[in-house]
């Protein structure tokens, strides 16, 4: 965006002047609120003039977001300066402008970006503090020859949710099939973690061990066994040798990765030298050699197998004596596309040599309390990068897979992300390239594994349909007058029995005419025969039946949730629950004697109450439920006492005393 900014000096009130505003922005149209994306850019501004004027720059950083989607400058250049005809910035004749901006963004989170669509590959979903594992889980699955061999892992009788194995075919295959980001919830399930597990990074190299080890210990005894020792496992010789005596001691050891010092080492050939340097025991420090005494020695290591696929850790954690605290270190570091090992290994005429190209950049950002973790990939292996930000994969080129991941802050570039740099790199050997890169197609995942993932799918897809179904939905119990007649407590109906039913299902946006009726129907009655009352709970403890008194008009502009809140509360399972109790009008109840028509029926004023009489036999120790009438508000006790002995279902007790419980 340009635009003319109308600025004031301080010092003059009177005196206004005009800039250039030159802004950047960004995801103008989207109506998402919670989108972000890391940018930076430079604002040029070329003139007709080149000979005459310098390009005009100016660099800008920001993290755009909802409220900030623009950022720059609201003084770029002074409009005097602007048409000044002999800087030659504005063409003479048609006035325009020429305007150029370098943009260097980071992939947008919180919008729907389509992976799939722009790079052919999906993201794995952070689950708050995931993005460590999935880095690695990326780095893995595009080992091909080892995913092919994971699907081929024997899981038809492992338990769904305990099984490592399972978990990462699972993974691998919706990597594979999808098109949308993949969760990772069912695997780190499989791992023991609880929620609060996954909001704590762990350690990103310990991760990629036991995941190797237990996919290993699955494999054995099938026809994928040894797969991760030949893809992964190098060799070593650990030894100390006499230097005056014909003495050595060694050792074979094996190694899946390779743990490189970053402090005080320029790049990874500088380290490997570190690595294998051989140390002098002499002094205090001779080496004890049995029967030969403390003798001066020379100790290292030297290596006799590098695997095809070499995973190097690079020490950017270490512990700090000084502050006794872990800290990282940012110190740059370079590692090559391109890897020769052979002057750390002795080659024979049939051996594969020890040259490799870089396939995968693990990086973090950060420090060592926590931060944010990414992966470069070359998928392919050639020279085609893309960056796997959790969810989100983007094409980079390879300038940003590498150079900008070595740390330090040697460019104007680094010097805002000195502390985002490599902290694992995976090589493959260039001799076995297209063995381990083999493509992977559907054929190779075996018949039952697919099934039953599929099927998986299909029932989950199902019952988030359901659930969703279900939020439509209150679950309705009705109460009748048989349950008051059946009830011997103090209270109208048992209430635990009421909730214990299979309720109704209803939906919450049907219209009380609706609901009305569907309740005649269910119960075989017309519409106009019945209303509902909902239940009320009440602050002693108890429920009561409301009488809303809804005319027509209400019941069809009012829907079955705005009257569901009444019945949330003490005898409520939750507040999906709603409780209703359902009259049958006087002219079709069996117990009423009053002759009504369904009009006179309906008419009912807002100025009555209503009770309910129940009736106790002294002789038979009993309450009995009478029915219940209709009185005004303002009818006083002692008037009611007289009007019971007229009331159509009223009964003397046989020693003449008039017994019944009235509630409101």
């Amino acid at each position: 965006m340009v635009m003319r900014r109308k600025t004031r000096s301080s010092g003059h009130l009177h005196d206004d002047s005009s800039t250039l505003g030159y802004f950047l922005q960004c995801n103008m149209e989207s109506e998402s609120t919670s989108w972000t994306c890391q940018a930076s850019a430079e604002l040029r501004l070329i003139p007709y003039k080149p000979d005459v004027t310098p390009i005009i720059k100016r660099p800008i950083h920001h993290m755009f977001y909802n409220k900030e989607n623009d950022w720059g400058f609201t003084n770029f250049l002074a409009f005097e300066e602007l048409l000044d005809p002999a800087k030659g910035l504005v063409h003479p004749t048609d006035f325009s402008m020429n305007l150029e901006v370098l943009v260097t963004a980071e992939p947008p989170h919180g919008v729907c970006w389509d992976s799939k669509k722009y790079t052919g590959y999906i993201g794995l979903k952070n689950q708050g503090a995931t993005c460590y594992m999935n880095s690695l889980l990326q780095a893995l699955y595009f080992t091909n020859k080892l995913r092919k061999a994971v699907y081929m892992i024997p899981t038809e009788a492992d338990d769904s949710i305990k099984s490592v194995p399972l978990a990462i075919q699972r993974v691998s295959y919706e990597l594979q099939s999808h098109d949308k980001p993949v969760g990772t919830k069912k695997l780190t399930k499989s791992f023991g973690w609880e929620t609060l597990d996954s909001f704590m990074q762990h350690d990103a190299q310990e991760l990629c061990r036991v995941l190797l080890d237990n996919m290993d210990m699955k494999m054995k005894g099938t026809r994928v066994e040894g797969t991760i020792p030949g893809l992964f496992e190098g060799k070593m010789i650990s030894f100390i040798r006499c230097k005056h005596v014909d003495y050595e001691s060694s050792r074979e050891e094996s190694f899946m990765d390779i743990q490189l010092n970053v402090k005080d080492q320029k790049d990874v050939y500088e380290s490997f030298d570190d690595y294998v340097r051989v140390e002098v025991l002499e002094g205090d420090n001779k080496y004890d050699a049995g029967d030969h005494g403390l003798q001066d020695a020379e100790k290292g290591i030297a290596f006799t197998k590098f695997p095809p696929v070499l995973h190097l850790q690079l020490k950017r954690f270490q512990f700090d004596p000084i502050s006794e605290n872990n800290i990282k270190i940012n110190d740059r570091f370079e590692f090559p596309e391109r890897l020769d090992l052979t002057k750390y290994i002795k080659v024979g005429p049939t051996d594969v040599p020890p040259v490799y190209f870089l396939h995968a950049v693990l990086v973090h950002s950060g420090d060592n309390h926590g931060g944010h973790y990414v992966v470069y990939i070359n998928p392919e292996g050639d020279g085609k990068w893309c960056k796997f930000d959790d969810d989100v994969v983007v094409r980079c080129t390879k300038k940003e897979a590498i150079e900008r991941n070595y740390g330090g802050s040697s460019d104007e570039f680094l010097q805002f992300r000195n502390c985002t740099n490599a902290y694992m790199l995976v090589y493959i050997n260039e001799a076995k390239r297209e063995e381990i890169l083999q493509p992977v197609s559907e054929d190779d995942i075996p018949g039952y594994l697919s099934q039953r993932l599929t099927e998986e799918r299909e029932t989950e897809a199902r019952r988030r349909k359901e659930k969703s179904e279900q939020s439509q939905y209150l679950n309705l119990r009705v109460v009748t007058e048989d349950d008051m007649v059946i009830h011997q407590g103090h209270e109208l109906v048992d209430m635990e029995k009421i909730m214990a039913r299979k309720p109704f299902r209803i939906r919450k946006e049907s219209n009380l005419l609706q609901f009305q009726e569907t309740l005649a129907e269910w119960f075989g009655y017309r519409p106009e025969d019945i209303r509902f009352w909902p239940y009320h709970s009440r602050q002693n403890g108890s429920a009561r039946p409301t009488n809303l008194n809804l005319d027509q008009t209400t019941l069809q502009s009012h829907v079955v949730q705005d009257i569901s809140s009444l019945s949330s509360g003490h005898f409520a399972g939750d507040e999906e629950d709603l409780i209703v109790f359902l009259e049958i009008l006087p002219y079709r109840n069996p117990r009423s004697c009053r002759n009504l028509t369904a009009k006179a029926a309906q008419r009912r004023s807002d100025s009555e109450m209503t009770l309910f009489f129940r009736y106790y036999d002294p002789v038979r120790k009993v309450l009995e439920y009478k029915g219940y009438e209709m009185f005004s508000e303002k009818l006083q006790a002692s008037m009611l006492m007289m009007m019971l002995p007229f009331w159509p279902l009223y009964i003397q007790p046989p020693n003449g005393r008039r017994l019944f419980r009235g509630a409101d």
